[in-house]
């Protein structure tokens, strides 16, 4: 019986040390005192200015070194282009914005005040260059096109 009251209270605390343990490693970072920032985002369309509507705004924190840390937030544009999130810490973050029909923007930005506003214009997919393609000295000219088949040659 005197085993079995040891084996219980060995239990007992090993269970109250991995609960404390858990809970130590889950502290929110706000509850040391870190000074957090609002951001507000604004996602327009680079040509006209209009806003883009359901893009990904994806945000990162950023090490001193450089390198993104893991996890990070994704947020979604509404109708006005408009995205925002309080509790950002200072220091660099990464933001990254994808939309349907659009180039990814990326860039780090320095979260220093209490309240920012950042813009990002995005901008439509650019045409690829080959050099496979016979450039024309004018460098507005349109790509040249093959000829078309030959309806009438018989296939080998």
């Amino acid at each position: 019986m005197a085993d079995m009251k040891k084996i219980f209270f060995t239990g007992m605390v090993l269970a109250v040390l991995a609960t404390a343990s858990v809970a130590w490693g889950q502290r929110d970072k706000d509850s040391d005192n870190e000074p957090t920032a609002l951001i507000n985002f604004l996602v327009v369309k680079d040509d006209n200015g209009k806003p883009v509507r359901n893009a990904a705004v994806i945000m990162h924190e950023v090490t001193v070194k450089g390198k993104q840390e893991r996890g990070g937030m994704e947020l979604k544009t509404d109708l006005d282009g408009k995205a925002n999130f309080d509790g950002i810490p200072y220091g660099m973050l990464r933001v990254q914005v994808l939309a349907q029909g659009f180039q990814t923007f990326g860039e780090d930005y320095d979260v220093g005040k209490d309240k920012m506003e950042i813009t990002i214009k995005l901008k439509r997919p650019q045409g690829q260059y080959s050099v496979y393609d016979d450039h024309a000295k004018d460098p507005n000219a349109p790509p040249k096109q093959d000829p078309p088949a030959d309806q009438n040659k018989k296939p080998n």
